[in-house]
C-alpha cells in the first residue's frame, strides 16, 4: 500500500452515527476506508465542477440552520452580489430549525461555482448542492 498519513478530525456525534450506519450498510472494512472513498468522490466532483466553462443553467440547493448567527444577512448579501446569475429562488421551511433554498441559476459557470463556494462556507449552511445541466446553447430539442 502507498504511504499513508494519519489525521484526526472532529465530527458532530449525530453525523458520525449516520456515517457509521452507512459504513455498515455498504460493508466497508473500516471508517478509514469509507473516508478515503468519500474523499475520492469529493475530489472527483470538485475537479469536474472546476472544469465547467461557458454559460450554464441549473439549480443550487441550500439547506441551512436559520438560527445560525447572521446567516440570513449573509445569504441575502451573496444573492444580491450574484444577481446576474440568479434568476429566482424558492424558500421552504423544513422544520423549526432548517430551511431549504432552491436558487435557479443561469450564466457563466465560473461565477456560478464561485457563488456555490461562497455559500458553502457560511457557518450554518449544512448543504450546498449545485446541479448544472447542458450549456444554455446545447439544450436538446
Amino acid at each position: 500500500m502507498s504511504d499513508m498519513e494519519r489525521i484526526s478530525i472532529s465530527l458532530p456525534s449525530k453525523l458520525l452515527e449516520e456515517f457509521d450506519k452507512i459504513i455498515d450498510e455498504k460493508g466497508y472494512a473500516s471508517r478509514s476506508e469509507a473516508i478515503r472513498d468519500a474523499l475520492r468522490e469529493y475530489i472527483i466532483k470538485y475537479k469536474w465542477l472546476k472544469s465547467l466553462e461557458g454559460e450554464r443553467v441549473g439549480t443550487l440547493s441550500v439547506i441551512y440552520n436559520h438560527h445560525a448567527p447572521e446567516i440570513l444577512e449573509k445569504l441575502t448579501d451573496l444573492q444580491h452580489k450574484y444577481k446576474d446569475v440568479i434568476m429566482a429562488n424558492l424558500h421552504i421551511h423544513l422544520d423549526e430549525d432548517n430551511c431549504l433554498e432552491i436558487i435557479i441559476i443561469s450564466g457563466d459557470a465560473k461565477k456560478i461555482i464561485e457563488l456555490k463556494n461562497n455559500i458553502s462556507t457560511i457557518k450554518g449552511v449544512k448543504l450546498a448542492k449545485l446541479s448544472v445541466v447542458a450549456p444554455k446553447d446545447k439544450i436538446p430539442e
